[in-house]
């Protein structure tokens, strides 16, 4: 898209990827994403910090050319995953002299991901500083948000912090600045359920190392411009804290209708005793507002009939997802039916092994079940009730 100005002698170079549905192949995109470069003008050095993905390289190329920058002294990487690094090829031979800026560990990854040559890099120390004439980068690592050689730039005569992927939200937009909180948040929750969740305690680590920094602005490498930082501040302290809330978040799966059945009495019980329930039938919901759910949920209750003696594949595949993103949930259990036997609780037991909660004894019933079988539904509701209160939901 055109080239926008962040602050006097500062670019916004944004590449929208509007009708992209998938991030990595997994992560469903409602509303599109963006790739953020930006330009940063000073006396004597112009530098580029971030690029964006290679399907976006020839948009790029036009807006350096819009900006008819005769030169380029700094690309600074921050991230070396191909959706930020994957243009630095095409913009080093656009710009022989140009260096590459990021830490030990970018340099091993750029080196190896896009072939960037030894000759090519400047390597940077954290806490190091770069003066481009009147205009002072502070590079200040911030590792695993979310992956090891991470860093942000903060510009401090502009005040602004460029994080790349920290605060970032999976968003096509023309807006530079954000303008619909609501929906930019909600944006930037999914990017962090999805991605950030398993580096909460690093991302905790992180936000105090910038804390302390006098910034106006944050500016992602994915999204809007932040005006007003403390919003998304405020949120990454709130999602990446070890603070769970009243929610139980139930994945579950109904081949013949039981499972069904099940949830929905379960879903009643659970709201009776004042818990946000939120079912996500595996077949159908958007992963991504499950893995948003999970974020806050103090409970998982997973539901599912025996198949073949084991798990359906779409519940093991949610199951698998939630082992993954390793949430900060405290409780779990499982909702099981079958028909002739089968062993459904040692095989989600096991994908979810990953997890830090205490397992509540799981509810097994057999066909349609009976009365006693949804009174067992409703001892585990009560179960769940008094362990939220346990820890004072």
């Amino acid at each position: 898209m055109a080239v926008q100005k962040v602050k006097e002698g500062i670019f916004s170079l944004r590449s929208n990827d509007w009708d992209r549905t998938l991030f990595d192949e997994l992560i469903p995109l409602p509303d599109g994403t963006s790739y953020n470069a930006y330009v940063i003008m000073g006396k004597n050095k112009v530098t580029l910090v971030d690029t964006v993905d290679p399907r976006k390289t020839e948009e790029l190329i036009q807006d350096i050319k819009a900006l008819n920058l005769k030169k380029i002294d700094y690309i600074v990487s921050q991230h070396s995953e191909q959706d930020h690094s994957g243009s630095i090829p095409e913009i080093l031979k656009m710009y022989p002299t140009a260096k590459v800026v990021t830490n030990k560990k970018g340099k091993e990854f750029l080196t190896e991901l896009i072939k960037v040559p030894e000759d090519r890099f400047l390597v940077i120390d954290d806490m190091g500083t770069m003066d481009i004439g009147g205009k002072t980068l502070k590079f200040i690592f911030t590792p695993w948000v979310h992956w090891p050689e991470t860093f942000s730039t903060y510009l401090a005569e502009d005040k602004i912090l460029f994080t790349c992927d920290f605060f970032g939200a999976h968003i096509a937009t023309n807006d530079l600045f954000v303008k619909d909180e609501g929906k930019v948040m909600e944006a930037a929750k999914r990017y962090y359920s999805e991605i950030m969740v398993p580096f909460r305690t690093s991302i905790r680590s992180n936000l105090q190392k910038i804390k302390d920094l006098d910034f106006e602005i944050i500016a992602p490498s994915h999204g809007c411009v932040y005006q007003n930082p403390k919003i998304i501040i405020d949120a990454y302290n709130d999602w990446s804290s070890e603070n769970v809330k009243n929610i139980v978040v139930i994945p579950y799966l109904s081949m013949h209708g039981s499972i069904q059945k099940f949830v929905n009495h379960f879903i009643r019980k659970l709201q009776e005793k004042g818990i946000d329930a939120r079912p996500f039938d595996v077949v159908t919901a958007d992963i991504g507002n499950m893995a948003m759910a999970l974020v806050d949920a103090a409970t998982i209750v997973i539901a599912s009939p025996t198949m073949l003696g084991g798990v359906h594949p779409k519940i093991a595949y949610a199951a698998y997802l939630t082992n993954l993103l390793r949430p900060k949930a405290k409780f779990a259990s499982i909702i099981g039916s079958y028909d002739w036997g089968g062993r459904e609780v040692d095989v989600l037991g096991k994908l979810l092994e990953n997890l830090k909660v205490e397992m509540i004894q799981p509810v097994l019933i057999k066909g349609d079940g009976t009365e006693e079988d949804l009174k067992g539904i409703d001892d585990l509701a009560e179960q769940i009730y008094q362990k939220h209160r346990s820890i004072n939901l």
